[in-house]
Parts: structure tokens; sequence; C-alpha cells
């Protein structure tokens, strides 16, 4: 399904400018018209549903493309985001990643964040960005 359906008090963000659900969930949840949760974004191309590259900094780069795009299909943009979660393959990875996520967010008005590293990401990823966005 695309486009944005509303429930209640929970609008569903759906936009064909990020790659559709891999599974049972949707690409962000508006609640009261405020508050954004933003579902984990891979580096998926999404025309292809394929991860652009096995680079970490270009994954993250398309990663923050879908989670940009998600924003805009809310009517919001990364400064409205107050809280994000990265989860990386590979805790080295760290600070390449981090050069790519500071083009995406001022940091005189960054959010809150947390990274950890895991075991195994869907698709084999190397990143993937979740957060949280207010109006």
């Amino acid at each position: 399904m695309s486009g944005n359906v509303t429930r209640g008090l929970r609008r569903i963000i759906d936009t064909p400018k990020a790659p559709s659900a891999l599974a049972a969930y949707s690409q962000g949840v508006l609640v009261r018209d405020t508050t954004l949760y933003i579902a984990g974004q891979i580096g998926l191309v999404p025309e292809t549903r394929e991860l652009i590259s096995n680079n970490v900094q270009q994954q993250a780069d398309q990663a923050l493309k879908n989670f940009g795009e998600i924003l805009k299909a809310a009517d919001m943009d990364f400064g409205n985001v107050v809280k994000t979660t990265v989860l990386l393959a590979e805790i080295n990875d760290f600070q390449l990643v981090n050069e790519i996520y500071a083009k995406y967010f001022d940091s005189s008005n960054a959010p809150a964040r947390a990274a950890y590293a895991v075991d195994k990401l869907p698709k084999n990823a190397l990143i993937e960005i979740e957060g949280i966005a207010e109006r």
C-alpha cells in the first residue's frame, strides 16, 4: 500500500521513495500528528530493494536518504529528529558512519543517539538507523 493511512490517533507513513517494509511493519508511524517513529532503515535502493553496495559509508548514506524520504512524507526533515539508534555489524565502523551521519544532522541541533554493534542485520546490511522525530 502506498500513501498515508490514518487510524485513530496514528497515521501510517508509507512512501515509494523509501524501500517498502521487508516484513510486517510500517516505514513510519505518526502519532497525534506530532511524534514520528521511523522504522530501521538499511542501505536498500528503493527501486531494487537491494543493498547499494558492501561499503558501510555508502550503506549509511542510502539508509539516511531513505530515512529522509520518510521524514518528507510526514512533512518533516532532519531538523525534527530528536533521537536515533544506529546498529552496526562492526563497531569499528563507527567513525566511518559518523562522517556520513554528520552530513545529515547539524551539530548544533543534533539528535540524541545510541550506537550498538549487533551480530547480524537484515539482508546482511552493515548498518541500520531508526529514529524518532517531533514537530
